[in-house]
């Protein structure tokens, strides 16, 4: 691993994208299939701290770059998600542009793809969210709004009823509370990663307790509820964040790291390999939904860390998860703090 890099974050940034792709896994088998099956239970079960966990880590080591000039810190927080971005939701609609053109018509589609440049497009709507937050916590620093303001806000936003349809406005509102969360409150986070480590049974104890709450107000319906839904993504998070210390302090399950080092290449890439695994899997109806649903969600986690691999071995087709140098701004190639990946 990586001098640079935390084993109990990446743990944790594991365990958050193998949920991700679970959810979308399960959700289109079931979909498909018109019936749910064993796995939907698990779906719902981290629905509540799912997303908040991946943006509350995604915002842990911003305090060490807020202070950027602002060309460098738009390049590193804005141009390198934007370029990722725009090559994948290409990639995906390519894929998927003659179903698009067969409901809408060619001109339709063209339409919504131009679109998905203000409508999050998909799977990468998190990719899309990201650079937003990241300049909204930029411009808050340079202007001095004190955090607890800001704090504040973004709670309030999460626990107001915002349904305007549009992702980029909702998204906003429902997660960035969490992100702004994990760049102010990151000092706190890293020590309670520490304590987890020195106190196993406690840990052990309020995991059970959390995850009984958890279980049962999910169960009850009443886990989207507003200041609900906010306390389980808080709760949540601090959950995963003790399994994954607990993890790295027993010394096992190596690839929920690997994976969370990686996560934003399966972020990127797992929509094919799920898709396609799903339409030979029910074609064939030789699993149960639930079975089904947990073979595909592990083809989608394992095949982007396959691809990966390949293009680490031929060295070809680097631009897939690395910013080519044309792809930076003027004078920052090369600059402390490059991005070598999507990461």
């Amino acid at each position: 691993m990586s001098a640079h890099r935390v084993d109990w974050v990446d743990t944790a940034k594991g365990i958050c994208i193998i949920f991700v792709v679970m959810m979308h896994s399960v959700l289109g088998v079931e979909a498909a299939a018109g019936e749910t099956g064993w796995m939907h239970a698990i779906v719902a079960f981290a629905a509540p701290f799912r997303m908040p966990d991946f943006f509350l880590i995604s915002g842990l080591f911003l305090s060490k770059v807020i202070t950027r000039d602002w060309k460098l810190y738009l390049d590193r927080k804005v141009v390198h998600f934007a370029y990722f971005y725009v090559l994948w939701m290409t990639i995906q609609f390519a894929v998927k542009a003659p179903v698009f053109a067969g409901e809408m018509g060619t001109a339709g589609a063209l339409e919504f793809y131009f679109l998905s440049f203000i409508q999050p497009f998909g799977t990468l709507w998190f990719i899309y969210m990201l650079p937003v937050f990241f300049l909204v916590c930029k411009l808050a620093h340079d202007k001095g709004v004190p955090w607890q303001a800001m704090l504040v806000v973004a709670a309030i936003l999460q626990i107001a009823p915002i349904h305007t349809g549009w992702l980029l406005v909702d998204e906003f509102a429902s997660r960035f509370v969490y992100f702004y969360c994990g760049y102010i409150f990151a000092p706190q986070i890293f020590k309670l990663a520490g304590w987890a480590r020195e106190r196993i049974g406690v840990s052990l104890a309020y995991l059970l307790g959390w995850g009984l709450v958890n279980g049962g107000l999910v169960y009850a319906g009443l886990a989207a509820d507003p200041i609900i839904s906010l306390a389980l993504g808080a709760a949540g998070a601090g959950a995963i964040i003790l399994t994954s210390a607990l993890i790295v302090k027993w010394g096992r399950m190596d690839f929920l790291r690997h994976f969370g080092e990686n996560s934003i290449v399966i972020y990127l890439a797992f929509f094919f390999p799920m898709a396609v695994t799903r339409v030979i899997l029910l074609k064939l109806g030789i699993l149960d939904i639930g079975t089904a649903s947990l073979v595909v969600t592990i083809v989608a986690s394992v095949s982007p860390m396959i691809l990966f691999w390949l293009i680490r071995w031929t060295n070809l087709g680097w631009f897939l998860f690395k910013r080519p140098q044309w792809a930076y701004l003027s004078g920052t190639f090369g600059r402390k703090g490059q991005a070598q990946a999507a990461e």
